[in-house]
């Protein structure tokens, strides 16, 4: 299969590469060429030259930007709801946060094409070999993206935050069959912690039903994780083809595919109501920030992955869990029982154990 081709191309040298917006950060040791920098070691650098001191409010702004828009994402998509339906097309919200990250993309490469010129690994140009790769990621964003949307009926915001860490396990399975990376016990035991987490964070004592989330949440999640995780580690393995491509460069590929894809969804699925009612229409204030949030994600994980390390960004997405889910509380009158706060508890630790296993091997 093709990602089998794009490994075996890994394996002839191509062992360095570029982080992107994607779930899986396990090689940001390989991105910078072998050398892990730990938060520890960044603490221990604030007193040094200034231009330590820089990389680190870097890091510590991309951080902190990733996790508020983590932590808002499933709120805006809860709170952009009229009586509990979706007033706007949610392709066409999905073709709007593709095509502003593409935007995104090419503003920062116009930056630095004034800056340092246009370069081999920095130009737009490519081949048939290089592009044809991005439209299978493309397109399994386009139906997790989509899902998300869905698993709203039958999920709440802090409960799709505790659900969405089930990437984790299936973007460790994904990189032992396809990538053939071994992973630490610690991580395995994790994996035991974070399904133990999201179960407890589930739990109902005030219904008959055991679970909060019926079995399609579960399912949708389920499959949101799979087709994130598998997405995740096809585009590492795309990164690592060509280490030295620019970034924006390979986002804008990407996302070029995307807009493609979710064009074909808007014609498959509303077709109707946009020729009818117009492509904007039910959009509202809370929409344009959700579409906002959603682009300026994707553009903060890489960010993330490129200014600072993989524990930077496990922490965030512990932090931004729980922050969902106070921030619910208050606007949706979300319950945070004892069995929410445990498991939320769980996964945190779980999660950060993931990483440490990363670090450990």
């Amino acid at each position: 299969m093709e990602y089998r081709r794009i490994k075996d191309q890994d394996k002839d040298g191509n062992g360095d590469g570029s982080g992107v917006g994607v779930a899986v950060a396990d090689d940001i040791e390989s991105l910078r060429g072998g050398k892990a920098i730990s938060g520890a070691s960044n603490m221990a650098k604030l007193g040094g030259n200034p231009l330590d001191r820089s990389k680190w409010q870097q890091k510590s702004i991309v951080t902190l930007a990733l996790t508020v828009l983590t932590s808002s994402q499933a709120i805006l998509i809860v709170w952009s709801k009229r009586a509990g339906k979706y007033e706007y097309s949610v392709t066409t919200a999905n073709f709007m946060v593709e095509t502003l990250k593409c935007v995104l993309s090419l503003a920062a490469l116009s930056r630095i094409w004034r800056s340092e010129g246009v370069t081999e690994d920095n130009k737009l140009s490519t081949t048939y070999d290089e592009v044809i790769v991005y439209p299978i990621p493309a397109a399994l964003y386009l139906v997790k993206n989509l899902l998300q949307y869905y698993i709203f009926a039958y999920v709440d915001a802090p409960g799709y935050q505790i659900l969405k860490n089930f990437n984790i396990i299936s973007t460790g399975i994904l990189y032992r069959i396809i990538l053939k990376k071994k992973l630490s016990e610690i991580q395995w035991a994790a994996f035991v912690l974070l399904c133990a987490g999201c179960t407890t964070a589930q739990l109902n004592s005030n219904s008959d039903r055991v679970l909060q989330t019926p079995f399609q949440g579960w399912l949708m999640a389920i499959i949101m994780a799979l087709l994130s995780g598998f997405a995740g580690v096809y585009t590492e393995a795309i990164i690592k083809k060509r280490p030295s491509r620019n970034v924006n460069v390979q986002n804008f590929w990407l996302y070029v595919f995307g807009m493609a894809f979710n064009a074909i969804a808007m014609l498959i699925q509303d077709f109707d109501a946009i020729a009818n009612k117009g492509f904007f229409h039910g959009y509202s204030f809370i929409t344009v920030l959700m579409i906002l949030n959603h682009a300026l994600s994707g553009i903060a994980v890489s960010m993330v992955l490129k200014y600072a390390d993989n524990i930077v960004k496990v922490y965030s997405t512990s932090v931004a869990m729980l922050l969902t889910a106070v921030v619910s509380v208050f606007l949706f009158g979300f319950h945070l029982s004892l069995a929410f706060f445990l498991g939320s508890t769980v996964v945190s630790v779980a999660v950060y154990l993931h990483s440490i296993g990363k670090l450990q091997k």
